[in-house]
């Protein structure tokens, strides 16, 4: 049996051992796997910096060395998420009354883990411990393949949280590792459809469409993050001037960060100028259509066609619009279903807003850093699915779950 087959098969006979784990013992093990990350954080860094090195010298981009680094806050970031999920309650076997049916069947449903969840990412070794907890507290066992660049950082950390599952007398492979970044391997592990019940790729756009065009597992999409923030004629010009700069210049390497500005022309020339001095003090590269381009210095002038860009760095694209129907095109054509925000005082044009545009996370007045699932209450997330099977938005615990249904009768049979 090969590598794959071998470590695919004992994560689905390990999730068979979640079924029977009450949620007081489940709390109990991620509490202790918070724990274990502060009490071994030397060893996280440590192989880090090993990453980190093989990184720089491949020259890897800003956005990546980001998302790839950690550092003391990070670790802790990743314990107090563990502890965030333990507090949450348990959605195993929670029961929805469907109701009875004319001939006295009764009819509920309860939820169950998909299975086994295969993560499919790239330089992100905060991914292992995230998906490893909620996979572990929503009952199902993970296989986890990251790119090399994160290998070492990875490895050390499931082999503390696996440490810490057979202190329990739990199996290990319930947080697997695939020890080898060789594509050929990673080819393979799409193949496992009888023992992988899902896979969940994140990273850029060329590892999402070639895990979904060559997988036979379902997978669940989390293409990239074009989000925009759209500031209305009756916005608070100074809200707006703060989210902005937060949504774009305080991490720029993140899927939630800000790409792009769209501005009701009745207030462009009282907030365009504001923007180019605010943005000017951090480096931020402008690409501006021909309306927007008057207020900027030394701005990149775009076609209409040329926004939609994900630049992960202090890079934006500004677009001046007629209204607020142009406004919601313009989101329609080149936004990415991730995050889309509005900065308005009018309530009914809030209210539309969040109604019509079609993203998973639909803001008013708030910074799209907050599209995260630790910031909306899920304690930590897998992802955020920009596509709306099975799930839609940052993915966490429900969202490892799924529906059985339970039919209780007295004997009827069908006629």
């Amino acid at each position: 049996m090969s590598l794959i087959k071998s470590l695919s098969k004992e994560a689905a006979e390990a999730a068979q051992t979640l079924a029977i784990l009450d949620e007081q013992l489940k709390n109990t093990v991620l509490l202790d796997m918070a724990r274990a990350l502060r009490a071994h954080s030397y060893e996280i860094l440590s192989a880090n910096v090993i990453d980190m090195a093989h990184a720089e010298s491949n020259q890897l981009s800003d956005a990546m060395l980001d998302r790839l680094k950690m550092t003391p806050d990070r670790i802790e970031a990743m314990a107090q998420g563990i502890e965030a999920i333990a507090a949450l309650p348990d959605p195993i076997g929670e029961l929805r009354d469907i109701g009875q049916r004319p001939n006295g069947l009764n009819i509920s449903k309860m939820r169950v883990p998909l299975g086994v969840v295969c993560m499919i990412y790239e330089a992100r070794p905060n991914v292992t411990a995230d998906a490893g907890a909620l996979c572990f507290k929503s009952g199902n066992a993970v296989v986890l393949r990251g790119g090399k660049e994160a290998l070492q950082t990875s490895k050390v950390i499931a082999d503390i949280l696996q440490t810490v599952l057979k202190h329990y007398g739990l199996p290990p492979a319930l947080i697997t590792v695939v020890p080898d970044p060789d594509r050929a391997l990673m080819m393979e592990l799409m193949q496992q459809r009888d023992y992988i019940d899902v896979i969940i790729p994140r990273g850029g756009e060329g590892l999402i469409n070639f895990v979904t065009d060559h997988s036979k597992i379902p997978v669940i999409q989390h293409f990239k993050g074009v989000c925009h923030l759209y500031v209305d004629k009756d916005a608070d010009l100074d809200t707006a001037l703060a989210l902005l700069l937060n949504g774009k210049t305080q991490r720029t390497g993140v899927c939630n960060a800000l790409e792009g500005l769209i501005v009701h022309q009745d207030v462009a020339a009282q907030f365009l100028p504001k923007v180019a001095s605010a943005l000017a003090e951090h480096e931020v590269k402008i690409n501006a259509c021909q309306h927007a381009a008057s207020y900027f210095n030394n701005c990149n002038l775009i076609d209409d066609g040329d926004f939609g860009h994900e630049y992960l760095d202090l890079e934006i694209a500004v677009r001046q619009v007629e209204d607020f129907n142009q406004a919601i095109d313009h989101i329609r054509r080149f936004g990415s279903h991730h995050t889309e925000v509005i900065c308005t005082t009018n309530e009914l044009t809030a209210a539309r807003f969040q109604r019509t545009v079609d993203a998973s996370v639909v803001m008013v007045n708030a910074s799209s850093r907050f599209s995260d699932g630790g910031e909306l209450g899920l304690g930590a997330e897998i992802g955020i699915a920009t596509t709306k099977l099975h799930a839609y938005g940052p993915m966490g615990l429900e969202s490892l779950t799924t529906e059985k249904y339970l039919v209780s009768g007295d004997g009827q049979v069908r006629a």
